[in-house]
Order: structure tokens, then sequence, then C-alpha cells
């Protein structure tokens, strides 16, 4: 009995010391097994740990586990998608807003024209301004050329091509001059040499897809009658369409770009509409593995929806905060809020780079391009100033009350406006008041308060200053918000800076 006894015993003793030493083995295995370095600090090489902003990634033997090759993919990719969503901003805006317009106020189709007049009318629109009507009209070039014979008179027209670039401009500020003329818009795989002749106009578009149309700036009624009635449209060598105007429609809509995957199918559409212009060919192949193919349909599977939601959510936060701190610039006057939001060139790509930075600024925030607006000079053009931050370098709030004091001398051969928009939608802000005036003040209204030196408080905020009421603009909610103060045929002092423009203050 004794002797079984030891022997169980025994039995015990040699399992527990076994288990001991698996526990103590086990121990010495992970205290031997090292943390994950600094990515900064990795060797790359043998086996290793290193921790990224993504996780863990481990080597065997220099290479990594399949775990770590698919968080490096999905990392990747995720990149991909948020770098290709400010490449994409000014090509998917566009898409937008055909597509919303064309919902909204009937099919596409040569000569037919959306007229854009009223408060609700023009909210739907990227800051639009809301201070002369806009006839908005898309155009394809693939099957030839677009032939206009654009009548003479106070117009200001242009055209341009699906990346926001002008073609061209029509009327006061294009080669008519205000005369009236001849053109021809051609395709990108056009050559726009064989109809050049004496007294024509041709340009070249980048893209198949252009927005045309102008803005009416004699403010007699017959003039659009008969304007309209003189515009001749039509593909080269064919019958002139009739003309047609959708308007008097005072509908809400929205062009703001598309998000999730509602993006992602308007970009993968448009490019198959396009010849690749060899700077995109890099980006080309960059939303590949994204699903975006180039004649393939869209059909991404789980994972890459996943990243392209996610990626479009992340681009447009980093759009925003471009937008919010341009750090490729400085304020225009130091010491100030105020930034010019126009800092590229017409073709939007130097010499040295494509102004990816800067047109995503603008593209983001607002929508069209043309000579005027990035080029402008003294009496002609316009400035586009934005702030986004008070006197003291807060950013602005939805529940706080704001003065802005407009000096008498703003350098302004027309006019200056202030327009407030919703940094949300980057559309005239929605207060709930639905007017004009409640989102938009400029020095032509005859009814604003002027201070006795001449210079105008504008209030913007939860409450109305009591006696302000008509310098005010209504804020709700958290909807954060930011303005463009415009300056239309700017002059000298505005140049020279010797004109400086205050900043918003806070007021109690």
């Amino acid at each position: 009995m004794k002797t079984n006894k030891l022997l169980a015993f025994s039995i015990i003793a040699v399992f527990s010391l076994a288990f001991a030493g698996n526990v103590d083995a086990q121990r010495k295995s992970r205290a031997a097994q090292p943390a994950p370095v600094p990515l900064e600090k990795a060797g790359l090489k043998g086996d290793e740990k290193i921790q990224t902003p993504y996780g863990v990634m481990e080597l065997q033997h220099n290479y990594l586990t399949d775990e770590s090759s698919q968080k490096l993919f999905d990392a990747m990719d995720l990149q991909r998608a948020s770098q290709a969503y400010m490449w994409s901003t000014p090509l998917v805006s566009f898409v937008t807003w055909r597509e919303e317009q064309n919902k909204h106020y009937g099919p596409n189709a040569r000569g037919t024209f959306a007229v854009y007049v009223s408060f609700r009318e023009k909210q739907g629109i990227v800051t639009a301004n809301l201070t002369t009507p806009y006839f908005i009209a898309f155009d394809n070039l693939s099957n030839g050329p677009l032939y206009i014979e654009y009548p003479a008179g106070m117009t200001a027209g242009a055209a341009l091509d699906f990346w926001q670039r002008p073609v061209c401009d029509l009327g006061l500020t294009g080669p008519d001059r205000g005369e009236g003329g001849t053109y021809i818009i051609v395709g990108p795989e056009d050559n726009p040499e064989k109809y050049e002749k004496k007294g024509v106009h041709v340009f070249q578009s980048a893209t198949n897809n252009i927005m045309w149309g102008f803005r009416i700036l004699d403010t007699n009624p017959a003039f659009k009658t008969n304007f309209v009635k003189a515009l001749k449209v039509s593909a080269l060598g064919g019958q002139p369409v009739q003309n047609k105007l959708i308007e008097g429609l005072d509908k809400t809509w929205s062009a703001t770009a598309y998000r999730g995957m509602d993006y992602w199918k308007a970009l993968h559409n448009v490019i198959n509409q396009e010849p690749v212009r060899e700077q995109d060919k890099a980006w080309m192949a960059m939303i590949e593995p994204l699903g975006i193919v180039k004649g393939k349909p869209f059909s991404p599977d789980a994972r890459q929806t996943k990243i392209l939601t996610e990626g479009a959510a992340l681009g447009e936060l980093m759009a925003r905060n471009l937008a919010t701190n341009p750090r490729f610039m400085e304020n225009y006057w130091p010491e100030k809020q105020w930034h010019n939001m126009i800092a590229f060139s017409i073709p939007q790509i130097t010499y040295n780079k494509v102004e990816l930075d800067e047109r995503t600024v603008w593209f983001y925030d607002a929508v069209t391009s043309s000579e005027g607006m990035v080029n402008p000079y003294i009496g002609k053009g316009q400035v586009y100033l934005a702030a986004k931050r008070d006197s003291e370098g807060n950013l602005f709030r939805a529940d706080k009350t704001y003065r802005l004091r407009v000096p008498a001398d703003v350098p302004v051969a027309q006019f200056w406006a202030v327009d407030l928009y919703s940094a949300e939608t980057r559309r005239h802000y929605e207060s709930g008041l639905g007017t004009v005036r409640s989102v938009a003040i400029d020095s032509r209204m005859p009814d604003i308060k002027r201070n006795e030196d001449g210079s105008v408080d504008l209030y913007i905020g939860a409450k109305a200053p009591e006696g302000y009421e008509s310098n005010y603009m209504k804020t709700v909610g958290t909807d954060g918000w930011f303005v463009i103060f415009r300056l239309y045929a700017p002059l000298q002092p505005y140049f020279d800076k010797t004109f400086v423009l205050p900043d918003f203050e806070e007021v109690n």
C-alpha cells in the first residue's frame, strides 16, 4: 500500500515538475521575443516585429507574414484612395454637377440651358454668387466639334473642360470682346488646325465633356430674349438646334460632390469617357488595385468597397483640412486671416509639378476657373478671398457672432460682395430664412447700413445686433461656416496691398 502511495506521489511530482518546467520555458520564450521596434529603427531583415501606424508588421526570415502582407496592402490602398480623392476632386465635382442638373432640370441636350436665378436655384451650386443669372449647359465633343455663333452684348461666358480648366472665354472677356464671334470647340483627339480660318476662334478641350455657359450683365429685360434668339449652337456643319431655357423652377437641389461609393462610381464613369492625360497615368496605376480601370466594369469586392468608402471620407477630411489651412501659401496680408483661394495656374501644371494641393483647395470649396478668376489684373477679373478664422486665430463657430468692418475704400471698379457658405456643403448657407439677403450682402445694396465714414459693419452669427438686421447673416446649430469676399474688377491698392481688409472680430 505504501509502495503504491509512493509511486503515485512520484508520478504527481514528475508531472508537476514537468508542468512547472513547461511554464518556465514559455515564460523564457516570451521574454526572449523582442518587443516590436519603432518603424524608424527597423532593420527590415531576419525575424523582426515592426511597429507601424497600421499595426505591428512581422518579418520571418526577411519575409512578411501573410497577415502582415494583407495589412500593408490595406494600408497602401487606403493611402491611394484618399490621395486619389484629392487628385480627382475637380473632375468628380463637375460630373456631380452635370448629373444633378440633368436630374433636376431635365436631360442634357445641346442648346438646352439650365437657368439659375433664384436663391434656391443658385444654392444648389457650390459657392455660386447671387448677383447675376447663370445659363449653364453641358456638352460632349466625342462625336465632333461644337459650333457656336455667339451674339454681341454685355455677357460673360466661358467653356471649361472637365478638369475645370478654361478652354476659352466668350463675350466681354473672350476674344470677341463683347462684339460677338464664331467659336469652334474641338475634342482632345481632334486636330484644331484643320478648322482654322479667318474670323473663327478655334479652341481645343482636353476632355470630351465640357461645361459652357454665360452670365447676362445687361439689365434690360428684352436683352435676354434677343440674345438667346441670336445664339446659334450646332454640330459643325449641322443645322442650329432650337435653344431651350429651363427656368423658373425655384427648386432645392445640390451639386456638392458625391460621397462614399457614389464618388468612385462617378469617377469610373467619366474616366471611361475620356482619354488619359500623360500627367494622370500614375494616378490610373494607383486606382487600378481599387477596381477603377479604364475599359473594365466597376465591380469592387467587399474589401475594395470598405477601403474606397473609408478612402473617400479620409480624402475629404484631407481636402477640408487643406482648404482650411492651405499650408503651401501665406495669408494675403501679414497678420490677417484672409487668403486668396486661387493659387494655381490656368493649366494647373507647371514645368516642375502638377499643382495638386493648390487646385484641391479651390475645387473642394468652389467650382470653375477662368482667365479673369486665375489672373485678375487692374480693373479686370475677380478676386476671391476666404476667411475661416477670427482676428484671434480661432476657427469660426456657428453659435457665436462676429463683426467684419468693411472699409469705405474697397478698391473695386465694379462692386464687392460677401457670401456666406456652409463648411460642410460649400454651398450657400441654409439658415432657414431662404433669402438672398440672408446669405449675401454686396456694396450695391441701397439699404445696407453704413457708418459715418462710409465703412460697413457686417455681422454673421447666432444673433443680429439690434439695429443691424439689414447687415446680418444668420448661422444655426453646429453648421460651421466661411465667407468669400469677392472684389469685382480689383484696383491697384488691392494688388500693392496698400488696402487691407480687417479680420472678423467676435462680439458679445
